[in-house]
């Protein structure tokens, strides 16, 4: 049994403040008891344009985000899923969007870049990550202290075949910008279809609140369990919540239910 954390964060348009912030948030989490932390998408910036985060792409491997991901886990002694961090690809005009995650000595193990890229339209709002995120093309499992973990973002949520492309995953991390209206409609529903249908946890952190860029997220980050239930949820604001990846729990379910045994389609 393992206790990890999800954060939960209401970022801003500039990296310091949100590096700042993120800094505390884990060093709260790992005081209480948690090995694993895992940030949101965008932890770093949510900009007032969407090309903010291209001003600020760092190089892979190198840049004052990354580093600060890697000293924080070593400071803290956790594992740490990076949320997202906006890395170079051959676009100018466009970035990778990174979930980098590091181990407690605060060497990186593991980059998942977003495939799928969120479109959205109404008469009232309208999204397009594609304008400045390159997809990444690779599905990304890695094994821990803690099991096996798989690792999606945000959007990724609503493709079940991305969580199917490995037989058997512990916790599927999900750091998420889901916006109000998507989220108020759909993020828990989605969340938990993927815990359920995959027998195992899904981690969920989000962002949650009004940002200063006018953009409000739906928060509710939650830790969910092979069976379903919502073990752990904050609804909006700043902070954490922790959460046990328990085996013990996880092979109970599954040999109750053994519906990754009965898959006829691969």
């Amino acid at each position: 049994m393992a206790r990890i954390a999800a954060i939960q964060m209401v970022s801003e348009p500039d990296v310091a403040p949100n590096l700042a912030a993120a800094a505390r948030l884990v060093a709260q989490a790992a005081g209480e008891g948690a090995r694993l932390v895992a940030l949101p998408e965008f932890f770093c910036i949510l900009g007032r344009h969407e090309s903010d985060k291209v001003k600020v792409r760092e190089r892979d491997g190198a840049g004052p985000i990354q580093d600060f991901l890697a000293q924080t886990a070593q400071r803290n002694h956790v594992w740490v899923v990076g949320g997202t961090v906006p890395l170079e690809c051959g676009d100018p005009a466009r970035v990778r969007s990174a979930c980098l995650v590091y181990d407690d000595s605060g060497r990186r193990i593991a980059r998942y870049d977003k495939m799928h890229l969120f479109a959205y339209r109404t008469g009232t709002e309208s999204y397009d990550e594609s304008r400045t995120i390159e997809p990444g093309s690779e599905p990304r499992a890695i094994e821990s202290p803690f099991g096996r973990l798989g690792l999606s973002v945000c959007y990724d949520l609503r493709f079940p075949e991305l969580y199917r492309r490995f037989e058997r995953i512990d916790a599927w991390f999900a750091p998420s910008a889901f916006t109000a209206t998507t989220g108020a409609a759909h993020w828990e529903t989605l969340v938990r279809a993927r815990a359920i249908e995959n027998l195992c946890y899904v981690v969920a952190p989000a962002q949650g609140g009004l940002h200063r860029n006018g953009r409000r997220t739906h928060g509710h980050t939650m830790v969910v369990d092979p069976w379903g239930e919502i073990v752990a949820e904050r609804a909006e604001g700043e902070g954490f919540v922790l959460a046990e990846i328990d085996s013990g729990r996880l092979a109970e379910v599954r040999q109750s239910l053994p519906a990754l045994d009965n898959r006829k389609l691969a």
